[in-house]
């Protein structure tokens, strides 16, 4: 299995996805958006962070880079997809989720532990979780206010919204790609995760999903 961990200017979370894989005995390769090509990849994850510096609007100038035209070619290919915070904002101002993330109302930085429940397990990173299982994922953003600019697919969504969300929703998906606010990767290892191990099932999902 080969998995990209997309990284972009300010983005800080591709090693933190690494040590996720690794702790579901699998392992990815911390990719420069430079150097990005399609069609390498069994699975692409876009880490979080801060991706320029969130100039203009977070995301926005990732979205426009060459890295996320051949990221296009690899969903229209059927390989899985996720993007993790700033990664979501990406996919979704490169129009490959539809929506919007926009400042958190009340106004502000959330970062804390939150509870999620899952709403679809039926994507690549989700066949392992239960419908109506609630889990504890850590949140770490300030523009992460989801807005529905088109019908969407819900996969999770808040049990104590953070952020003021509209219909409540932390990720939504579109066929081989997920976006999601909370941090999986960060509630894995229960020896680093004093929140709890709620996200180690969406990499094991991906793993059951890539070795079918």
């Amino acid at each position: 299995m080969k998995i990209a961990v997309l990284k972009f200017p300010g983005t800080n979370g591709e090693y933190d996805v690494i040590k996720a894989l690794e702790a579901v005995d699998m392992s990815g390769e911390v990719v420069w958006y430079k150097d990005y090509a399609p069609g390498k990849y069994d699975a692409v994850v876009v880490a979080g962070g801060f991706s320029y510096g969130d100039r203009l609007r977070a995301g926005a100038i990732a979205a426009k880079t060459k890295a996320t035209s051949h990221l296009a070619e690899d969903v229209a290919r059927g390989t899985p997809v996720l993007g993790i915070c700033n990664g979501f904002q990406i996919l979704t101002e490169a129009e490959l989720l539809p929506g919007a993330l926009v400042p958190n109302d009340p106004p502000g930085f959330v970062c804390k532990w939150i509870r999620v429940r899952v709403e679809d397990n039926d994507t690549p990173f989700t066949t392992l979780y239960e419908r109506g299982q609630v889990i504890r994922l850590p949140v770490a953003h300030a523009e992460g206010r989801y807005i529905p600019t088109a019908p969407y697919r819900v996969v999770f969504r808040y049990v104590d919204n953070p952020n003021g969300s509209i219909d409540d929703v932390a990720g939504v998906a579109q066929a081989n790609v997920l976006g999601m606010m909370p941090h999986p990767e960060r509630a894995v290892d229960p020896h680093v995760s004093r929140g709890g191990t709620g996200g180690a099932a969406l990499w094991l999902s991906l793993r059951q999903w890539l070795k079918k």
